[in-house]
């Protein structure tokens, strides 16, 4: 009886092991945090004031030309801004990988941070230097020449493109420094010509990889709220329409915006499954044992090339200039004044030290638990594949398609009542940031991870330790690179993130983010310059840190 008991009930409850345990642990933390808040937007969309069943809310965005027309504007600047950043960042791409340009690494930093720092800065800057009192639109008046307006759908395209055209460049620069020469190589000498050669055995190649840029290009400039809250005035898009709905919400109505936000997430996956499917169609492997050669240019060329990178990228790493720049300048209400002091930062250590503070410290918490949860789920997705670590893999990944405010709404939704009320604590902003940044660093680790042979922690449990100290004390160290450049990454983001912060704070919480947001709004521009500034210098430091662990074996994007 005793025997049969062991063979076939014990078996039955078998103590669970720390792996089980964590990924119990991890399932109940996104179903409390993401499907849970996703869940209440979905059904708030379906709810009238009364909260009783309803289809009026998509109803009303179908029938007046008000609310459609936003979907048609965000489609519109997506599209374009997308097109535009293709034919920016794959000739580009292919410049810097094939050409003896000089200054490659230079371009490359300045592309970078151009992407690291958050896009409504780059519309803050530009307002600078193109709005109505703008240095440049100054400048060139004063010789009797009169620029367009930089306000509207012109200048979110704008601001868009020169933000987000990076993605596409890193995407295509990785691929073809790992195309195999001997196929370009084979082409030639069958007789095709440079050009021909290009489009019909390198583009191809590539294709796979434009198309996953261009859909990263596209999610964002559908889903961002800062560019065109602050630049875009009478163009309004989908995002800032949601806004109004719903923090309006006296007079608002969050029902609609609840609709509004099932939209942007619709639209934003669709995209995203489709050019999965397409990719998955084209998709080529090859050895990189034979990198492509880089092609030596002639004085005037080479001279040509190298002005045309450095034009692209100074023009690309403006915005950073400008807001340090300004940020030194005399100030008269929300006029720069000629002269240079400190009072911008004076008055922002004084009236808004607290968004500072808060800044750093909801970041660093965030960051502590992303890199504990960030490294399990990295260890259960790569190295304990199952059905349900392909699910968790999925959960981590859906906030990446996730619009910042969605994510808000959902939380404010889930956690506004009820058992468990969080909104107007940090608790719900520091969630926020967990839930939204945690791909980075599950990315970064997964990729080292990989590289990890299994043989060496199966070693350790071989000689006695137990599972749990076998994977902290052996495998975890040896992730430690990766773990610290995907971390590095999240914490770059999340000291930047506007969309879900600008829903959930409170005058408590908020943050440097919403504070250049509310400065620019007042048009306290040498205040909203200074607090630019803290992020920007932040933001280059982390990033010289990041390419230094990461050796530039780990891609930021």
């Amino acid at each position: 009886m005793s025997n049969w008991l062991d063979q076939k009930i014990k078996p039955m409850f078998k103590k669970p092991d720390f792996w089980s345990v964590s990924k119990i642990l991890i399932f109940a933390i996104f179903f409390l945090f993401l499907i849970y808040p996703f869940g209440s937007l979905f059904i708030r969309s379906f709810m009238d004031v009364d909260g009783k069943f309803t289809m009026e809310n998509f109803q009303t965005f179908f029938t007046y030309k008000y609310y459609y027309q936003t979907l048609f504007r965000s489609l519109n600047v997506a599209v374009v801004t997308t097109i535009s950043s293709v034919l920016i960042g794959v000739p580009l791409a292919y410049i810097t990988t094939r050409y003896n340009v000089w200054g490659k690494r230079i371009v490359n930093v300045m592309i970078v941070m151009s992407l690291m720092s958050p896009p409504f800065i780059g519309a803050y800057s530009w307002i600078m230097l193109l709005g109505r009192n703008g240095v440049i639109t100054n400048f060139l008046a004063n010789i009797g020449i009169h620029t367009p307006s930089i306000y509207g759908y012109f200048g979110i395209i704008l601001v868009f493109t020169l933000k987000l055209y990076p993605y596409v460049y890193l995407y295509v620069k990785g691929a073809l420094e790992g195309i195999d020469s001997s196929l370009e190589e084979a082409a030639e000498n069958l007789g095709m010509s440079k050009w021909r050669r290009i489009m019909t055995v390198t583009f191809p190649v590539i294709l796979p990889t434009i198309a996953a840029g261009a859909v990263m290009v596209f999610m964002s400039s559908l889903a961002d709220f800062g560019t065109p809250m602050l630049i875009g005035e009478g163009y309004k898009v989908l995002p800032v329409l949601v806004y109004e709905e719903f923090m309006g919400e006296m007079s608002g109505n969050p029902g609609l915006a609840a609709a509004l936000s099932i939209i942007v997430v619709a639209c934003s996956l669709t995209v995203l499954l489709y050019q999965k499917r397409v990719v998955a169609k084209k998709q080529y492997s090859m050895s990189t044992l034979r990198p492509p050669k880089v092609e030596k240019l002639r004085s005037v060329p080479r001279v040509l090339m190298t002005l045309l990178t450095f034009f692209v990228a100074i023009v690309t790493f403006l915005p950073q200039i400008v807001v340090v720049f300004t940020s030194f300048m005399k100030t008269s209400g929300p006029m720069f004044v000629s002269g240079f002091s400190l009072d911008s930062y004076k008055t922002i250590f004084y009236k808004l030290g607290r968004n500072i503070s808060n800044t750093f410290i909801f970041s660093s918490i965030a960051i502590v638990v992303i890199i504990v949860i960030g490294i399990i789920i990295a260890y259960l997705t790569t190295k304990r594949r199952s059905k349900s670590s392909d699910l968790l893999d999925i959960l981590v990944m859906f906030p990446y398609v996730i619009p910042g405010a969605v994510l808000g709404i959902g939380l404010m939704l889930a956690f506004k009542q009820g058992p468990l009320v969080l909104v107007g604590t940090p608790a719900i902003m520091i969630i926020a940031y967990v839930i939204r940044k945690m791909p980075y660093t599950v990315r970064s680790s997964s990729a080292m991870l990989q590289q990890v042979d299994q043989s060496v922690e199966e070693a350790s449990i071989n000689l006695g330790v137990s599972p749990m100290r076998s994977f902290f004390k052996v495998t975890a160290r040896l992730m430690l690179p990766g773990i610290i450049s995907g971390a590095i990454l999240s914490w770059i983001s999340t000291i930047n993130e506007l969309s879900s912060s600008i829903m959930l704070y409170t005058g408590k919480t908020a943050t440097i983010s919403v504070a250049i947001y509310t400065e620019v709004v007042r048009a306290s521009f040498g205040t909203a310059a200074a607090l630019a500034s803290i992020l920007t210098v932040a933001t280059i430091i982390s990033f010289a840190i990041f390419s230094i662990i990461s050796k530039g074996k780990v891609s930021v994007v």
